[in-house]
């Protein structure tokens, strides 16, 4: 359904959609001119009314200057541009992007990402983007579909979607670092969950489990609280330092693997160095193990 139309039946070329593909498809025999105005001379559009979208695309996207060149001619930022042009220029009531920004280096893709979001907001219009980038998917979107193996995992925002993932999947995908998970138990009436190396006392919280039923206990690099060995529950060292300018991230073994912890820029931290941690229960996700989904009720 296109609002309250349903198009299943209806020829594409009627339904009012327009898509960008991943690998831009432009004519290469064509100038950028005819590329983005072939859709409407197609449609028969008048000539005053195609020089008008045209110039108002190109305008908007500025590459006024690239008109009169072949695509051959172009950079990957300049195709992706007549691309999403060629678009625009249909003023459709849909447009269908397949991973737009994927052929690009990552300086111009994070470059695009901004352009793009900028666009959408001025265009107003339903804006279907398909993408494998957790931040494009993050940053660009007012609500995101999770897909696994083609079954949608969970729908909702980006940040709800974050901060309450619906299972291991959804959990790990959005993240960078990615979400850290570690198998443990629960253990006497409830109140604690334990595995090898770590246990988290997890009393009050909104979570029913019975006693010795196996979890995954998921916590993001960002939640753990660190400090001195002997001020925190668990201790260990640290294994190696990621330096990542706005931040860094330390690997820490607990039991026999390694979880990621972000610091701020300013911490001094060198490989062997003695650390403690602690895993606030409040931000720990408890999935059940069989089914992965979570067991946190909201």
């Amino acid at each position: 359904y296109l609002d309250e139309d349903r198009v299943t039946r209806t020829p594409p070329g009627d339904r009012d959609v327009a898509m960008v593909f991943q690998s831009y498809a432009l004519y290469p025999h064509m100038s950028v001119r005819d590329n983005l105005a072939f859709a409407l001379k197609i449609r028969d559009e008048s000539r005053q009314a195609i020089a008008e979208r045209v110039d108002r695309a190109a305008t908007m996207l500025g590459i006024h200057e690239l008109l009169d060149r072949k695509p051959r001619q172009l950079s990957g930022g300049q195709r992706q541009r007549v691309a999403l042009g060629r678009a625009l220029v249909r003023e459709p009531r849909l447009f269908l992007l397949d991973e737009p920004l994927s052929n690009l280096d990552a300086k111009l893709r994070v470059q695009m990402r901004a352009e793009l979001k900028l666009l959408f907001d001025r265009l107003a219009t339903t804006v279907v983007y398909v993408t494998h980038d957790q931040a494009e998917a993050m940053t660009m979107s007012d609500r995101v579909a999770i897909f696994n193996h083609g079954v949608v995992q969970q729908i909702g925002e980006p940040l709800a979607l974050y901060n309450h993932p619906a299972n291991v999947f959804v959990a790990g995908f959005l993240g960078s670092p990615p979400m850290n998970f570690l198998h443990g138990e629960f253990s006497g009436d409830g109140a604690e969950i334990r595995g090898e190396g770590f246990a988290i006392p997890m009393e009050g919280q909104p979570i029913a489990a019975s006693r010795g039923q196996r979890v995954v206990v998921g916590i993001r690099p960002e939640d753990i609280q660190i400090g001195a060995p002997d001020e925190h529950a668990l201790s260990s060292q640290v294994t190696l330092v990621e330096p990542m300018g706005s931040a860094t991230v330390l690997y820490v073994p607990v039991g026999d693997q390694l979880i990621t912890v972000e610091t701020d820029k300013e911490s001094r931290f060198e490989a062997g160095t003695a650390i403690g941690l602690t895993l606030p229960p409040e931000r720990v996700h408890v999935f059940d193990a069989a089914s992965e989904n979570s067991m946190r009720q909201r």
